[in-house]
């Protein structure tokens, strides 16, 4: 397991921590017999380098940023939840003018590399195992709920709770076409999905949901004004610093 990175401490002395993603290719998607249609075709993408939350947003760093709690499940090391799109974006621009870095979510490529593990991936099903007890929270052993991050064990990269717990709100719009357009053009660079579209990306499954839902390549859509108990995210912090509009 690699775990590089730092940890970014705000003026309130709360802190979280990063964790590095080295540079790579991968072939993003899934043609197992479990993947559904929307993971398909897969297609070659290069990314470059970031960093990436250890962990989903919890509800104490929701806290220290927003200074209220719309989570469902209430308990400081569990994920926020209870959020949407737009709220994850309201939160990364609170944070980045905390912090004066450009903090995002991740593209659903960069959240896809680093589940599998990067460089380091051992070519799991689930972000870290085959087995997604040992890795995650889901339908069959949440008892109806989500749970403290870091209870599970990491993968590839030191990487907690992607597969599982919440589902994650990525940057992309979602479109039917999206994959097969990458497909075509063979090798893409930092794709950043598709140029427009009604709903936003979410990735990793969730505490309700089966192991199919909690695969790697696993992905769904949603309102960016939409919301439930499913439903968090994470961030990312590139190394170049660009703020997407």
């Amino acid at each position: 397991m690699l775990s590089r990175g730092f940890t970014e401490t705000l003026s309130n002395g709360f802190s979280f921590d990063m964790i590095l993603v080295e540079g790579g290719s991968f072939y993003m998607g899934g043609n197992d017999e479990e993947a559904y249609d929307e993971e398909k075709p897969i297609h070659e993408v290069t990314l470059s380098s970031f960093y990436i939350g250890k962990f989903p947003v919890t509800q104490a760093l929701w806290k220290a940023v927003m200074n209220d709690n719309p989570s469902s499940f209430k308990g400081d090391t569990r994920p926020v939840e209870a959020v949407s799109w737009r709220d994850a974006q309201a939160f990364v621009e609170k944070l980045n003018e905390l912090t004066g870095k450009l903090y995002r979510l991740p593209t659903e490529a960069e959240w896809e590399y680093a589940a599998r593990g990067g460089q380091h991936s051992e070519r799991h099903k689930y972000a870290g195992s085959g087995r997604l007890d040992e890795v995650g929270w889901y339908r069959d052993n949440s008892y109806g709920e989500t749970k403290p991050v870091e209870m599970k064990a990491p993968n590839e990269l030191g990487l907690y709770d992607i597969s599982g717990n919440v589902w994650e709100w990525c940057w992309d719009w979602f479109d039917e076409g999206y994959y097969g357009e990458c497909h075509e053009q063979g090798r893409i660079r930092n794709p950043k999905g598709a140029a427009r579209g009604a709903f936003r990306v979410l990735r990793g499954g969730a505490w309700s949901y089966a192991p199919q839902d909690c695969r790697c390549g696993s992905r769904i859509l949603g309102y960016p004004w939409e919301y439930g108990d499913v439903s968090g995210f994470r961030m990312v912090l590139p190394f170049q610093f660009i703020r997407w509009k």
